[in-house]
């Protein structure tokens, strides 16, 4: 393991389904993976639609974010991938749960496909607290 960089692992998260890390700590900053909507505690995909998909991403960042001593409300930048592009009012209705005050900087972007066939994945950067 680098000095300037360490790896985090969320046991309150699903596990990778790929060689990658859930988030790697450097230099004050956190970089969270993408997460898709699997329920940890079964490692099954939630059931419902873009909403409910990102409802369980962003819990899942949220689990990712505390095993590195951070909330999800640090974050400075979320990208929002989702499948179709007809689901963004659904995806920021459930955003804005999380986010109702000084929310990050955001990017959302149409993808031709996701792993696990799912509509949404959303990756985070987030500022560690001093």
């Amino acid at each position: 393991m680098s000095h300037h960089r360490e790896t985090v692992t969320a046991l309150g998260a699903p596990a990778a389904i790929g060689p990658y890390s859930h988030a790697v700590r450097s230099r004050g900053m956190l970089y969270c993976s993408g997460q898709i909507a699997v329920d940890p505690a079964t490692n099954e995909l939630v059931d419902g639609g873009p909403g409910a998909q990102a409802r369980k991403c962003l819990e899942n960042l949220r689990a990712v974010c505390a095993a590195a001593g951070a909330e999800l409300g640090d974050a400075v930048r979320l990208t929002v991938y989702l499948s179709d592009m007809a689901a963004f009012a659904e995806v920021n209705e459930v955003y804005s749960e999380f986010f109702p005050a000084d929310p990050p900087a955001r990017v959302a972007i149409a993808v031709a496909g996701l792993p696990k066939d799912v509509d949404v994945e959303i990756d985070a950067i987030v500022a560690l607290p001093e």
